[in-house]
């Protein structure tokens, strides 16, 4: 282990500690988590998605991050991916049990507020499987390509003003990882089974679940660019 790991997990329970240790800290994210939901969620991102993609790298190349990788844009990128994120999570959540009632389940809407029982957990299954076989693949690609346009313009901050291109950028994405790995194993394998744990949580878990996921993220999809 060298000196920046030292730092990392130090950095890290600083800034974890006080939410364990001050119940008013614990209670003024809860509140403001609940009232500003958008902010919250581009910061938690932001830091954690990011910091996933770092722990990619460190694996990787033995380092937390290293000129041209882009850091603070990716952050940024990933600060608007996540409000993204919370909002398919809000319009499944509502969406997929009203489905669910059209299609003849009666009180799929209100069931995840009830005890855990076979009927809550195939809700939250619907849920999942909505929101990742819709919502998920496009997310994936978008946050594909602006990581490769972060990478061919720099990796600095002045990337994110520049043009991207689309076209150009979508032809050249190795399909064959982003088909086979990312989208055929990772979704039903992984976010699937994950995000239905996720919503069989009360609220204010799954605010801590989703932020551990954000960082479950970042290295799926940092290893994700390895594989050949």
């Amino acid at each position: 282990m060298k000196k920046q790991d030292i730092y990392i997990i130090l950095g890290a329970a600083l800034l974890l500690s006080p939410f364990f240790i001050f119940d008013s800290v614990y209670t003024f994210y809860t509140d403001f988590n609940k009232e500003h939901g958008l902010i919250t969620a581009f910061i938690k991102f932001a830091v954690l998605a990011t910091f996933g993609e770092a722990l990619g790298l460190r694996i990787r190349e033995r380092v937390y991050n290293r000129k041209g990788f882009g850091l603070l844009p990716r952050a940024i990128v990933w600060g608007f991916l996540g409000i993204t994120i919370k909002l398919a999570f809000v319009i499944f959540a509502s969406g997929t049990p009203t489905f669910l009632e059209y299609m003849g389940l009666e009180n799929a809407g209100s069931i995840l507020k009830g005890d855990l029982t076979d009927y809550k957990v195939l809700v939250a299954f619907s849920i999942s499987v909505a929101m990742n076989l819709i919502y998920a693949p496009v997310m994936m690609t978008l946050h594909k390509i602006t990581d490769i346009h972060i990478i061919n313009t720099g990796g600095k901050l002045s990337s994110l003003t520049k043009k991207i291109h689309f076209a150009e950028i979508f032809k050249n994405i190795n399909w064959d990882v982003q088909w086979h790995f990312v989208f055929k194993k990772t979704i039903p394998f992984f976010w699937i089974p994950a995000h239905t744990i996720t919503f069989l949580l009360p609220p204010d878990f799954q605010v801590l679940f989703a932020a551990i996921l954000g960082i479950a993220l970042g290295l799926i999809l940092a290893f994700a660019s390895l594989k050949k």
